[in-house]
């Protein structure tokens, strides 16, 4: 098929190798322009952008897709089918229907639990036992157009949103190949109102941590605001990051060191600190941290 191809972050870049390798032609890749970044400030490509210019692909990169000169631009392609995943902007009507087949999106949830922009983390932090990926025929709402594929994955105990993205990426990329090679024989199959959630963008605000809160809710919080924005609590006066945690045995005052595995005593339970990043240092698994900024049993955090 000829496709247009719509993604900007790292978990669109496995979609579009997938789509190569099952034969499909890209007749252009739209992604977020480039964004300053780094110290010196500069310009830097995002991750889809820069697979395509290696790939040799076509790459648009317009900050609207409002004007009537970009949807005739986009109609020239003559493409059969638009791929979405990840890519960032909100698509006009007269762009969903550019395609001969209209354009399909590729969300990381279980819709219509947890439609919007943080699907991920959002299931995480809610406990969710499992999670996986929709294809979906994309219409003017807010993720909420028909499902034509879905493919679930649990989550696991340990999954922080950097490991449970992964694994979406991957099965994202083998369901949408497998979508578009029975595109005609899928029946769309339209969302249910019963159990419709909103993962709204995440706040930064949202990312210090209440050791008063459940040794559960703690948990959560810690893996699926990792690694972006990460979980945070002052240790020593020093804010650190914590991006990987697991429940454990023990209690006592809500935020007490345990013991020398950096347990940490919650307002019901604990948690034991596996992975941390101090300001300007690289992330540390817990014992190569603490023997660099030791913390003792029965210190407050």
């Amino acid at each position: 098929m000829k496709v247009v191809f719509m993604g900007t972050p790292d978990f669109s870049v496995p979609v579009l190798d997938a789509l190569i390798k099952a034969g499909h032609e890209i007749v252009a890749v739209y992604c977020q322009p480039p964004r300053p970044a780094g110290r010196g400030k500069k310009e830097r490509p995002t991750p889809v952008h820069a697979r395509a210019l290696e790939l040799g692909l076509e790459v648009r990169h317009p900050v609207s897709l409002k004007s009537e000169d970009e949807q005739d631009s986009m109609r020239a392609l003559g493409a059969d089918v638009g791929v979405v995943v990840a890519y960032g902007l909100i698509l006009p009507q007269a762009i969903l229907d550019a395609p001969q087949k209209g354009c399909l999106n590729i969300h990381a949830s279980l819709l219509p639990r947890w439609r919007g922009a943080a699907p991920i983390h959002r299931a995480i932090m809610a406990g969710d036992a499992e999670s996986g990926v929709c294809i979906m025929q994309m219409d003017a709402g807010l993720d909420t157009g028909p499902v034509l594929l879905e493919e679930k994955t649990p989550i696991l105990a340990q999954d922080t949103t950097a490991d449970l993205h992964d694994r979406l990426a991957g099965i994202g990329a083998d369901a949408i190949v497998n979508a578009l090679g029975q595109l005609d024989d899928l029946m769309p199959v339209p969302q249910p109102e019963l159990g419709v959630t909103y993962a709204h963008k995440i706040d930064k605000s949202e990312a210090k941590v209440d050791w008063t809160a459940p040794a559960t809710e703690v948990d959560r919080k810690i893996r699926g605001l990792s690694p972006f924005p990460g979980a945070w609590c002052e240790v020593d006066g020093q804010r650190v990051k914590l991006l990987a945690s697991r429940l454990a045995e023990g209690q006592g005052t809500a935020g007490e060191i345990l013991d020398d595995a950096l347990t940490v005593a919650c307002g019901d339970g604990a948690v034991q600190l596996l992975r941390l990043q101090r300001a300007g240092k690289g992330a540390q698994d817990a014992d190569v941290f603490l023997r660099g900024f030791p913390v003792s049993q029965g210190q407050q955090l």
